[in-house]
């Protein structure tokens, strides 16, 4: 699902060059979770843009459910990520002029998918949320906001799916529940998962992590988790 061979990624700075990722290299087959581990700075949100098609590296490649992204343009890997990846972020990003419902409904339309109307109602009964579809994002807990990112995430079947930090703003309690329907919707679509998590009770609960430092891939430890 997703093949990462010898990343490198430099930015020019008025100082010299500086190497954010330095010949990182791993394989994931369809269906696996894992996540990326590693102290502030060492290069986690980057490695996960690049794997994600939102940025290209200086060196090396990523290919992605078969397909090369180092030599397609903006807008052929826009539509990669549109026909193959879900995503969800840190501080949630819904659209703050849509609805609830609206928001599940972006990347259902933005394919052109039939029944989206449906189907987005669907997938907010399945994370609880049904009686909010006419809410608008500040109308709702930051539980309820990531609870709709993931009903967002899911609503094109992603073949995977890239998350960023996805309970760093939620308390423990809610954040455990945020988790608890990630992994439950993940396993029923039998997504490839890759998150970036500071949280290490969250990485044990993935099959695999891998652990940056400084740029560099230190470890890559299977968990055994069936979480």
């Amino acid at each position: 699902m997703l093949e990462v061979k010898n990343l490198t990624k430099n930015y020019p700075t008025k100082n010299g060059v500086i190497t954010v990722l330095d010949d990182i290299s791993f394989s994931l087959p369809k269906g696996e979770t894992f996540s990326i581990v590693g102290p502030s700075g060492s290069g986690k949100t980057t490695l996960l843009g690049l794997c994600a098609g939102l940025d290209r590296a200086t060196s090396g490649s990523v290919i992605l459910n078969g397909i090369a992204l180092d030599d397609l343009d903006e807008d052929q890997r826009a539509r990669i990520r549109n026909d193959h990846v879900g995503f969800i972020f840190q501080n949630f990003q819904l659209i703050p002029t849509l609805t609830a419902l609206e928001n599940v409904m972006v990347p259902l339309e933005l394919r052109g998918l039939p029944n989206p109307t449906k189907v987005s109602k669907e997938l907010l009964d399945r994370v609880g949320l049904a009686d909010r579809a006419t809410h608008y994002p500040t109308q709702l807990s930051g539980g309820e906001q990531q609870r709709i990112s993931l009903a967002r995430a899911f609503s094109n079947s992603p073949s995977i799916l890239f998350a960023d930090e996805p309970t760093g703003n939620l308390d423990e309690e809610t954040g455990n529940k945020v988790e608890e329907l990630l992994f439950q919707l993940n396993k029923e679509s039998n997504t490839t998962l890759v998150m970036v998590t500071h949280d290490n009770d969250l990485a044990a609960k993935t099959n695999r992590i891998i652990r940056l430092k400084g740029g560099k891939l230190v470890a890559d430890i299977v968990t055994g988790s069936t979480a």
